[in-house]
């Protein structure tokens, strides 16, 4: 694993790039993180790019920055969590509020549908390559391998929060019964506990720098209309700890929420940012952008997207740091290896559930073979095959 000090400024502008191509789910980005952390640069193991899987799908928040926020935590603490969950929401952020000026000027969405359908099989190949990435290092034997296939069964079968949960559980309560008596925890602390220690991130200034973060947030804010502003940021922050199960569970709490109780959107409008949210890169629940800029303008909208991503972040910021205290014990380490191929069997069902959405059409097919042996054969950057699938869409569909 590659152990040099890694700059802030490299880990924003990696999620930059990452985030300007992040089409296709949470899986996908999740896909794309691992390709890039991972396989690439070997700044984290497979195990720990899986750790942070299974615990973002457990938190609340979106589950792909969520999982951005604990590599960045993990490679440069807070600061690394701030700079790599900037980076990866900025390109949605400011595609998606481009596209509400657009929309509230002119009363109408760009035409992007053919660029959307060229990115999907591209995207299902990279999440596969993904998948296959991590299994053939993770699964090592029969038990693992019928965790990862039931977990895919489970999941394709009912893709909700609860199944999700209930695999995670399950899964890491078969690894303590089959792998306790196998796992030993080691006699001093681990590379990467090691390394946080060199760079200085004591408790405290872990504890200083979660307290400073929020505070430093509102900065920009200042001198704006305090109470509105404030309003939508309290709004969304209170909705983001219950979400849980991915962005779809968040459509009907923030439809309540802002159409029917503060009447801030009309149902057509309300319709128009979930359709938004769809064609952009990152998260569903971005849609938070439009509608902060529909109530207050730019600062409405940067209000509404901090409210809603920081909270689950400080979270998963804290289990993170939480489980590197207590994953070298023997048990912990079963229950890991339990959920590790679970997760893996997870990212298998993603394969069907974006793949399904990619239209029936040769060129659907010819997309995704070129993606996999870009990928496969080629080591070609997932960054260059999102674009040129998305060209190809263009010219073929």
């Amino acid at each position: 694993m590659n152990t040099e000090r890694i700059s802030l400024w490299t880990l924003f502008t990696l999620f930059l790039r990452i985030g300007s191509t992040a089409f296709g789910g949470f899986m996908a980005l999740i896909a794309v993180v691992q390709n890039h952390v991972v396989e690439r640069r070997k700044w984290l193991s497979h195990d720990e790019m899986l750790d942070g899987v299974s615990l973002a799908t457990v938190l609340p928040g979106p589950v792909a920055v969520n999982t951005v926020a604990y590599v960045g935590h993990r490679l440069r603490g807070i600061p690394g969590a701030m700079a790599c969950t900037i980076g990866v929401v900025l390109p949605a952020f400011m595609l998606m509020l481009a596209l509400s000026v657009a929309y509230f000027m002119w009363g109408q969405l760009p035409v992007v549908s053919k660029l959307f359908m060229g990115f999907m099989p591209a995207v299902t190949a990279i999440i596969l390559v993904a998948a296959w990435n991590m299994g053939r290092k993770t699964i090592k034997g029969v038990d693992e391998a019928l965790i990862t296939l039931v977990a895919a069964a489970l999941m394709i079968w009912h893709g909700s929060f609860a199944v999700s949960f209930a695999i995670i559980a399950g899964s890491g309560f078969l690894g303590w019964l089959l792998y306790r008596g196998k796992t030993a925890a080691p006699a001093k602390p681990p590379e990467k506990e090691a390394k946080n220690a060199a760079q200085g991130e004591t408790k405290q200034s872990k504890l200083h720098s979660i307290g400073i973060a929020p505070v430093a947030l509102t900065i920009p804010f200042w001198g704006v209309n305090a109470a509105l502003i404030g309003k939508l940021f309290m709004t969304f922050a209170g909705m983001s700890v219950f979400l849980f199960g991915g962005g779809y569970v968040f459509i009907p709490l923030i439809q309540h929420t802002v159409v029917e109780t503060n009447a801030w959107l009309t149902q057509k409008e309300f319709v128009d940012a979930i359709a938004m949210s769809q064609i952009m890169p990152g998260p569903i629940v971005l849609s938070t952008v439009f509608i902060g800029y529909k109530i207050a303008g730019f600062f409405g909208a940067l209000a509404a997207t901090i409210g809603i991503f920081l909270p689950p972040a400080i979270l998963m910021i804290l289990a993170s740091h939480g489980m590197s205290r207590i994953k070298q014990s023997a048990v912990i380490k079963a229950v890991l290896r339990g959920i590790r191929p679970a997760v893996i069997g997870m990212i298998i069902a993603a394969v069907v559930a974006v793949g399904m959405t990619a239209p029936m059409h040769w060129a659907s097919l010819v997309i995704f073979i070129a993606a996999l042996v870009a990928q496969l054969r080629f080591k070609l950057d997932v960054v260059w095959v999102i674009p040129t699938a998305g060209l190809i869409g263009l010219l073929a569909y």
